[in-house]
């Protein structure tokens, strides 16, 4: 027997093939066991090393074969990593191959459903029936635009008719508002105050007076 029929645990010639699932699932199994005798390797590693550290130099017989049981963990520590590497690859390009698997399968089913679904199709008959819709498309966009067009049931008018007519009322405006201007300048202007401005203090004319005469005597005798 092979070491992968051992290792899936395939009967003989007429034996049943495993699923990609439960080779999967036995891969998985697999790398848990070695993962948790990795575990038990390191530690007995570490116990190996201390063992040996603490016989250094009082019992070197024991320190000796400390160090040799430690050498041997090492290696079957070193040949698990292997395997699971072996092992990971092996589960990956399972895995891969069984996506491959279901995506070609839905892909076929897929396929097997379109072609169900145009059995009853008949391309000259879907070219007549977009034929068809795009003429009724055409024929329901003229009848709305037709409804849309304003109907002004035979009333037409002059353009230049209508734009005298409108500068005629603009004249009639402008003129009302420059009557209303006029209006406006004829209000009454405030009445002038009848009554005479209140004159100078007789006492404060005196003063100047006395003033002009002292001036007019200063200039006479300075001729």
């Amino acid at each position: 027997m092979s070491l992968l029929g051992k290792l899936f645990g395939g009967a003989g010639k007429g034996g049943k093939t495993p699923s990609p699932q439960e080779a999967i699932q036995r891969l998985r199994d697999t790398e848990e066991m070695l993962t948790k005798k990795q575990e038990f390797l390191e530690k007995k590693i570490e116990q190996e090393l201390l063992t040996a550290k603490k016989n250094g130099t009082k019992n070197k017989r024991a320190a000796l074969q400390a160090l040799k049981r430690k050498k041997r963990y090492e290696k079957q520590l070193a040949q698990i990593d292997g395997t699971l590497s072996t092992i990971e690859f092996q589960r990956e390009a399972l895995e891969n191959a069984n996506t491959n698997t279901e995506v070609l399968k839905n892909m076929g089913f897929a396929a097997k459903a379109m072609k169900a679904a145009h059995e009853n199709m008949d391309i000259d008959k879907v070219d007549e029936l977009m034929q068809d819709i795009t003429e009724q498309q055409e024929q329901a966009q003229e009848i709305s635009d037709a409804i849309s067009k304003p109907v002004g049931f035979g009333e037409e008018f002059d353009e230049d008719e209508l734009m005298a007519e409108l500068e005629e009322l603009e004249q009639e405006e402008l003129d009302r508002n420059l009557l209303e201007i006029g209006d406006s300048e004829n209000v009454p202007l405030p009445s002038v105050p009848s009554t005479s401005l209140p004159s100078r203090p007789e006492k404060k004319r005196e003063e100047d007076d006395d003033d002009m005469k002292d001036l007019e005597r200063w200039a006479m005798e300075a001729m």
